[in-house]
């Protein structure tokens, strides 16, 4: 099983993440969002599982820097915003194959990790 993990290295929730899977002898590739933005194609698929409800950190920095607070966009829009801009996004995203989540959901990577 591989995984991969994208999110950035100071963000408290991925480490935890990558700590998770590496403590469990799971091949982590991961992407730091500060070296490299998501593809839209990438990015796609979350938003088409979860929606901008549960991707967008509302509360993030640059989330607020970007003056994003009264904005109501499609998820086409989200797509393209955060594929330049992942910081207004929810860290960790995981993905294992066609499984996916968003933020910390240990009890998902056990599933993944026992099946």
């Amino acid at each position: 099983m591989e995984v991969q993990v994208f999110g950035v290295q100071n963000d408290a929730d991925t480490r935890k993440a990558l700590r998770f899977f590496k403590e469990r002898r799971i091949r982590v590739h991961f992407v730091d969002f500060k070296q490299r933005c998501p593809s839209a194609g990438e990015l796609k698929r979350f938003f088409d599982r979860f929606g901008e409800q549960k991707l967008i950190d509302r509360s993030a920095k640059r989330f607020a820097a970007l003056g994003l607070q009264s904005s109501y966009y499609g998820n086409e829009s989200w797509i393209e915003i955060a594929s330049e801009e992942p910081l207004v996004l929810k860290m960790p995203l995981v993905r294992a194959g066609n499984r996916l989540t968003v933020g910390l959901d240990e009890s998902a990577w056990k599933e993944w990790a026992a099946g």
